[in-house]
């Protein structure tokens, strides 16, 4: 544990992209959003956002990042690919919990102060917030963890292969998902699919890709124990 600790803490000696840059990325999506909504006439029609979400795109990066920045250097320090893969994914599901926590805070005083003073919302998204608190931020934190693992993942790919790699992960990924819609249209399945996605839920989503991130995380780690420092 001691060890899983250690890359954690690693990882957390380049504080202003881990930590630095998502602050910034916060604070400047709400103010760039609270001077936008201000020049905005007040009609009495709500203002909607979603740069609030902003940072949660960036956890991609982060998942990259955390990868190609600390591995080498942590090969070079004896430290296990396995010790290295639990204190990089635990650290950074420990700061999407504490920012889906942060963002749940962030929509209960949107909603009391009335949007900002201005009907805006940016954190509180009707969808999102209609639901229960312990739903908001587990939606929160799975969608954060698995842009972190889809980053994490690529990066693995490409220590592992290198560009032809990447090419034939991106290609392939492409190309299954351009299938799926070939095949939706062929079979015109259209109407059932937008139905079953209109079904859909903040936590069902939620477990759709948790399981999502499940895979992700399995895959990564098996081609982590062979990937080149």
């Amino acid at each position: 544990m001691n060890r899983v600790i250690n890359v954690a803490r690693m990882q957390l000696i380049n504080k202003w992209i881990f930590l630095g840059i998502p602050a910034i990325i916060m604070a400047g999506a709400f103010l760039v959003t609270l001077a936008i909504w201000a020049m905005i006439p007040d009609t009495g029609a709500a203002k909607y956002a979603g740069s609030g979400q902003a940072v949660m795109w960036y956890f991609m990066a982060l998942g990259i990042q955390s990868l190609t920045l600390t591995f080498p250097f942590s090969q070079a320090m004896s430290v296990s690919r396995r010790t290295f893969y639990l204190g990089t994914v635990g650290l950074f599901a420990v700061v999407a919990l504490a920012i889906s926590v942060l963002y749940y805070g962030l929509g209960l005083i949107e909603t009391a102060t009335g949007g900002w003073g201005m009907n805006g919302q940016m954190y509180a998204l009707g969808w999102i917030a209609a639901e229960a608190g312990i739903v908001q931020i587990l939606f929160y934190f799975i969608s954060m963890v698995t842009l972190f693992m889809i980053g994490f993942w690529f990066a693995t790919v490409y220590k592992r292969w290198q560009a032809t790699g990447m090419l034939v992960a991106s290609i392939g990924t492409a190309a299954a998902l351009l299938g799926l819609v070939a095949l939706i249209m062929w079979q015109g399945w259209g109407p059932q699919v937008g139905q079953w996605f209109a079904a859909q839920t903040p936590l069902t989503v939620a477990g759709w890709a948790a399981l999502f991130c499940t895979v992700l995380a399995a895959g990564s780690y098996l081609t982590l124990r062979r990937a080149t420092p």
